[in-house]
């Protein structure tokens, strides 16, 4: 099977630093390759993932210079990738809004997957591809949609691109954008009550420069509270491997959360918010637990004994690579089936 991966074409795949979907992207064509299909993945031409790889535009564009210019560029990305994968492929599996304009011209069977927090007007827009197959990327996120076809699909990692630290685990950690929903200053103050240091890795985003410049650098003191700066994945292995713990203090209803299963992978616990689809993620006493608010939060940062193995053992069952797969090619075999009997109806109606 030829599937054609159609990301948006700002960030490579695998991204350098920040970027989820590309790289659940990278993973998926890697798991395709494994289970012996053809992933082909559009892109742009400074991704290097190890697979049949097609662009438009040559170079990454990540910040975008402006809302009119990204949503340009990602339309004119997708219609063209839509048109070259009817050459030679048999899925198209789209993973940016605007292509989903452009299914009703494509007779190719149509994938989709929801990589945003639920919004009213973007799940009205969903609505209106009724013959689009989507794949939710976890069970809260599909229980806010209403869309016919729906089916869910837990991210997966290759756990052998993350290692265990075998030195004290003495820090507490932030991974993420530094932005106000994702609750940074909800970490520091865990930080603060716990007497843990704390270390915060993300990127800055343009939007929420007022929260990092009002809110969150000035309680940066560079040793109790540590700015290290945006993680590549080098980095964020090193950073995971010695963490006492992952805090994901969130203020939204976030729909997957890669990297909590990246600091379970590295033997890290993660300490959440019971919000979006962090209770399925987190096995409470297993890979990490559910907290209340903030004061649980610390008080389960200083009494947490979970082991790196058992956080670990959870992701190799739980979130591989194959098992991904084999939940994206069950919905790729039921399109396809279905395209061929609404093939074979047509045929016997025209006869």
């Amino acid at each position: 099977m030829r599937v054609a991966l159609v990301a948006p074409p700002f960030i490579p795949v695998p991204p350098r630093r920040y970027g989820g979907t590309e790289l659940f992207l990278a993973h998926l064509a890697r798991g395709l390759q494994r289970a012996g299909h053809e992933p082909v993945l559009y892109t742009n031409g400074d991704s290097t993932q190890q697979c049949e790889k097609r662009w438009l535009y040559p170079h990454m564009q990540w910040p975008l210079p402006g809302e009119v210019h990204g949503n340009l560029s990602d339309l004119n990305h997708a219609s063209w990738a839509c048109k070259d994968a009817l050459r030679d492929c048999d899925i198209l599996h789209l993973n940016n809004a605007p292509g989903l304009s452009l299914s009703r011209l494509v007779p190719l069977p149509v994938v989709y997957t929801l990589h945003h927090p639920y919004l009213k007007d973007l799940s009205g827009y969903y609505n209106s591809f009724p013959g689009v197959w989507f794949v939710a990327i976890s069970k809260d996120q599909a229980s806010r949609e209403r869309m016919a076809r729906i089916s869910v699909a837990h991210h997966g990692i290759d756990a052998g691109e993350y290692r265990m630290g075998e030195g004290p685990r003495d820090y507490l950690l932030f991974l993420g954008r530094i932005a106000p929903m994702k609750g940074v200053h909800h970490a520091i103050e865990v930080a603060r009550r716990t007497g843990i240091p704390l270390k915060i890795a993300g990127e800055i985003q343009p939007l929420y420069q007022k929260y990092w410049e009002e809110q969150i650098r000035p309680q940066v003191d560079g040793s109790h509270i540590q700015y290290v700066g945006e993680a590549d994945h080098t980095t964020k292995v090193e950073l995971l491997a010695g963490a006492r713990a992952l805090l994901v203090p969130i203020e939204w209803d976030e729909p997957f959360g890669l990297v909590m299963v990246e600091a379970m992978a590295c033997g890290a616990p993660v300490l959440g918010f019971p919000r979006g689809s962090v209770p399925e993620i987190v096995c409470s006493g297993v890979s990490g637990e559910i907290c209340a608010g903030v004061d649980d939060m610390a008080a389960k940062a200083i009494s947490i004994s979970i082991s790196p193995q058992s956080c670990r053992d959870y992701v190799e069952r739980n979130f591989s690579i194959e098992r991904m797969t084999a939940a994206y090619l069950q919905v790729y075999n039921a399109a396809l089936e279905e395209q061929g009997k609404t093939l074979s109806a047509n045929l016997k109606r025209a006869s």
